[in-house]
């Protein structure tokens, strides 16, 4: 099993962006330090619940300050960019880096998002298809053109090509069901994430729908990963685990609720009913109910073993995501946390 860490650069507290941002960076570039094998920023937009706009310059600045950790994405949110763009700036990243670079990319859920960028949610589907399309052309195809509903491309030689061949892995965030078997359509690496829903109680049958696809399509599930996101948090005993993750979980699963769906009084998204009930649960959401779901991973190092080695023989994991810089968590508790993780965690389970 890899270890790798998701980041939000969220800011609930009213502190500084500055403040923020140096916290997310020093947490990244010490994640090789750790010993960590991936970082993951996420791509949002226009509120608290995270302001990393861009993955791309975020990695970046990390690639310039670390050797080995590789550089992901948690998610490029496709349709609010233009595909072409995605496909440049992370083949010059994978230059950069010394070919490090793992494309996580995704339809995105968030409505204002979408607003704010003047872009029809309910079409996120079809754009999210032609920018796929778009990407694996650019990469592995000297010269092409493209004729789509959204995007129109004539005779285009996109540069630079990356250096991984026949080019950087590429793993698709997978919420709804349906979005498991496009996955193993494409042939992409999945990312599931207990965070959001996915109870790693009950999805065994979702992965194996992923697994079937890629057999379907001609694909050994044996040559592809899995990741999965979840809340993790290591303390010196359970109980002071519980007492400082608590808070900092909850705010996110209010502030999450308020961004997932339209609001109450406004049609849903056509294609979003998932989330539309998704916000429902998290309204009334408990921290038990969470715990029991398997999105959060929280105790002592042995527990927190204990609970990973569970998940990963329920779904077959192969790459966990631990996110621990979450609601306002004070810098050095999460920088504990990563100490415990890399001596007493990860050892027993690599």
């Amino acid at each position: 099993m890899k270890f790798g860490q998701l980041h939000l650069f969220e800011n609930p507290i009213n502190r500084t962006e500055k403040e923020i941002v140096d916290e997310q960076f020093d947490v990244m570039v010490r994640a090789e330090e750790f010993g960590f094998d991936s970082v993951w920023p996420a791509e949002h937009h226009f509120s608290e619940y995270g302001y990393c706009a861009s993955p791309a310059v975020t990695l970046a600045a990390v690639a310039a300050r670390t050797k080995t950790v590789r550089l992901g994405t948690g998610v490029v949110v496709l349709p609010l960019n233009h595909p072409v763009r995605v496909a440049e700036d992370f083949a010059l990243l994978d230059l950069m880096s010394g070919g490090r670079v793992d494309l996580g990319i995704g339809r995105g859920y968030q409505p204002h998002e979408f607003a704010g960028y003047n872009i029809d949610q309910t079409r996120s589907r079809e754009r999210f298809r032609e920018s796929v399309e778009i990407i694996q052309k650019s990469w592995t195809e000297e010269r092409f053109s493209y004729d789509g509903e959204f995007y129109q491309l004539h005779d285009l030689s996109v540069r630079p090509k990356p250096l991984q061949q026949p080019h950087p892995p590429v793993w698709m965030a997978s919420l709804s069901p349906e979005s498991f078997d496009l996955c193993g359509r494409y042939g992409f690496n999945l990312m599931c994430a207990p965070v959001f829903g996915f109870d790693v109680n009950t999805g065994a049958a979702l992965i194996e729908q992923y697994r079937q696809a890629l057999r379907t399509h001609g694909r050994s599930p044996g040559e592809f990963e899995i990741a999965g996101l979840t809340m993790t948090y290591v303390a010196d005993t359970t109980q002071q685990a519980l007492a400082e993750f608590r808070d900092a979980v909850m705010w996110y699963y209010r502030t999450f609720a308020k961004y997932i769906a339209p609001p109450k009084e406004q049609p849903a998204v056509p294609t979003y009913e998932f989330y539309q009930r998704a916000r429902q649960f998290l309204e009334v959401v408990e921290w038990e109910a969470v715990v029991r779901a398997g999105a959060v991973v929280c105790g002592s190092p042995d527990e927190v073993v204990e609970r990973i080695a569970q998940i990963r023989e329920l779904t077959g994991m192969t790459h966990y995501l631990a996110w621990t810089r979450i609601g306002g968590l004070a810098h050095p508790n999460v920088l504990r946390s990563m100490e415990l993780m890399a001596s007493r965690v990860m050892p027993q389970l690599r």
